[in-house]
């Protein structure tokens, strides 16, 4: 329960600071992310093109790098922004979506890991195996592996993100059935969400954007993300139960998600969030 009132006391922080939470994010997603961050209660800003990349980011309180639709324009200015962020000490969280499904995709990803300093990197087992090293599949952007808690692969992925956090000096956090989220020494496992979820295209690129909203408030990255990634699963939660199973879908799901986190309070936090230290 300790822990839930800290993120509950996070939520708290972001709705009475209204962080500006940079994007540099993908096309497929980017009206989703933009709303979720306004529903958890910062600004967002999705402003891509170098010549102003450096000025908005200075103007920001955390800075999301997300690789989903990658080009080589926007690949400039997440570097030329994350190393702004870095000047300035500005929190930055990666998403290296679908890393290991290509080359070039993998080689963006360590690009970024090499050149910025990250606060928090947010990924599927797929992405964060490849970023570590560790030979593994893909499907597209999807993961090709998910995590079965009761199954020796949980306690490798748990293993594989405490060494990778020591390694980047990060957080890192792994999203799947059962979350991992890490800072290298201390190691939370979260439970809430359901299968629903991967349905919707852009839950991830969503949490991503909720750990940047907490990012920009919070005094802790590892609670950052573990704020953001519960507050998303809770809200997934939320929004799956609310749903009218005759008549209503994944459509109405993605509205309700949304509504979730608009509505998200302390005490559903609280009372709802299942999250284990181990």
């Amino acid at each position: 329960m300790e822990i839930n009132k800290k993120v509950s006391e996070a939520l708290n922080s972001v709705r009475e600071k209204t962080p500006l939470v940079h994007h540099i994010t993908n096309y497929v997603t980017v009206n989703d992310c933009a709303n979720i961050t306004l529903a958890i209660g910062g600004s967002p800003v999705m402003a891509d093109d170098i010549n102003e990349v450096r000025d908005m980011v200075s103007l920001a309180s955390a800075f999301v790098i997300n690789i989903g639709t990658l080009n080589s324009r926007t690949v400039e200015a997440m570097l030329e922004g994350g190393k702004r962020a870095n000047e300035l000490n500005i929190p930055v969280v990666l998403d290296p979506v679908g890393a290991g499904a290509t080359a070039y995709r993998t080689e963006i990803a360590k690009r970024i890991l090499d050149e910025v300093k990250l606060s928090v990197v947010r990924g599927n087992l797929s992405e964060i195996k490849t970023l570590y090293g560790i030979e593994t599949q893909t499907k597209g952007v999807d993961s090709g592996e998910t995590i079965d808690e009761n199954a020796d692969e949980f306690t490798m992925a748990k293993e594989v993100a405490k060494n990778f956090a020591k390694k980047l000096n990060t957080v890192v956090a792994i999203t799947g059935a059962v979350d991992i989220i890490t800072d290298g020494e201390t190691l939370y496992t979260a439970h809430n969400g359901h299968k629903i979820m991967a349905k919707i295209t852009g839950t991830g690129c969503m949490c991503t954007s909720l750990i940047g909203s907490y990012l920009g408030a919070a005094d802790s990255a590892l609670i950052a993300a573990l704020a953001g990634i519960t507050s998303m699963s809770i809200a997934g939660e939320v929004a799956y139960e609310n749903l009218d199973k005759n008549n209503e879908g994944t459509g109405t799901l993605k509205s309700r998600i949304i509504d979730g986190i608009y509505n998200l309070n302390e005490n559903v936090i609280i009372e709802r969030g299942r999250i284990n230290e181990e």
